[in-house]
């Protein structure tokens, strides 16, 4: 027997391959990617393959940076492969 939250995410990561891109596409990949405090914390946009993230503290700053390639591994399940090829992190005064 399978488990039903085993599934979902599989699910869930395929309909949102085949899901046209938009930001909002974008922005529902990347909450599910970092989680809800580093999505609280931030704002992403994506153009020509660059992930952009803005975020208006320093340590979040590292934190992403630190982490982008799992980041990246974790957003190719759900946007498809080659879409993230970067991702740029900056400080923002606010948010």
């Amino acid at each position: 027997m399978i488990a039903v939250q085993s599934l979902l995410p599989a699910g869930l990561a395929d309909a949102l391959r085949k899901a046209p891109l938009s930001d909002e596409k974008v922005a529902l990949a990347w909450r599910l990617a970092v989680g809800p405090a580093v999505d609280h914390a931030s704002r992403v946009t994506l153009k020509d393959g660059v992930l952009t993230v803005s975020v208006t503290r320093p340590e979040w700053q590292r934190e992403i940076r630190r982490s982008s390639a799992l980041i990246r591994a974790r957003l190719e399940a759900f946007l498809g492969d080659g879409t993230v090829r970067s991702v740029k992190v900056s400080l923002r005064n606010s948010l």
